[in-house]
């Protein structure tokens, strides 16, 4: 793995849920905040339908606000939601349109999301459907935000845009060291305690990143770090 190059100073990280983010990415773009560089969030759905047992009409402003809150730990103001429903995202031509359209407005030299991989790691759960659909999207929507041809109804063609980052992925090319934001990460994951407690089973956000990233940071020469897979966009 080698660092992530740091040569930008906007960027806009792209996730299905809330909270998708924090598992990691959170930690990074907090030490990118801290540099003084432009991270946006754009969340594909609101995460209504991520609670047991609790409605979604009751659960999606619930999430919004724990993003929100979230987002502000590591440095964060923008925040949008694109309201594709949760738990039945799909790939295809509405969802590129709307993360086309995102990156239009906002401009970023680098686009961050989380892996769409089939499973996470070779032994691992079948990753969520939503995640493996809106990864393929996020690629996809880098080439044609950049394309005027392409959804021209969607605003002026990104210029600039450099490369796209996957977190979470199985066969990182590259990472960011968070040894020293490692504790803004696991205070960006503790706003959604919400979610947490829905999951009843005992989650410690500080156990799982630190893990988590001292894993990695054993691969990168640091204490803690993210990996990420490169996908250049030039």
């Amino acid at each position: 793995m080698q660092p992530i190059p740091e040569d930008w100073s906007r960027a806009v990280a792209v996730a299905a849920h809330p909270d998708d983010l924090e598992y990691g990415v959170a930690a990074a773009v907090a030490r990118w905040t801290g540099q003084g560089k432009h991270v946006s969030y754009v969340l594909a759905s609101r995460g209504e339908a991520g609670i047991a047992g609790k409605h979604p009409d009751e659960v999606g402003p619930l999430r919004v606000a724990e993003q929100r809150r979230s987002a502000a730990v590591v440095g964060v103001s923008d925040v949008e939601f694109l309201d594709h429903p949760d738990g039945l995202l799909e790939y295809g031509l509405p969802l590129r349109r709307d993360l086309t359209a995102a990156f239009r407005r906002l401009r970023p030299e680098v686009v961050i999301t989380v892996s769409f991989d089939l499973t996470w790691g070779e032994k691992g759960p079948v990753n969520h459907s939503d995640h493996r659909a809106l990864g393929l999207a996020v690629l996809d929507a880098c080439r044609d935000a950049a394309n005027e041809w392409v959804f021209p109804e969607a605003g002026p063609k990104v210029t600039g845009l450099k490369d796209a980052y996957v977190a979470a992925t199985g066969d990182p090319t590259h990472f960011a060291d968070v040894s020293e934001t490692i504790n803004a990460g696991v205070a960006s994951l503790r706003e959604h305690q919400a979610y947490i407690d829905g999951l009843d089973n005992g989650f410690e956000p500080d156990d799982f990143l630190r893990n988590m990233t001292g894993y990695v940071g054993l691969g990168a020469g640091c204490d803690y770090a993210v990996g990420f897979r490169r996908y250049p966009m030039g």
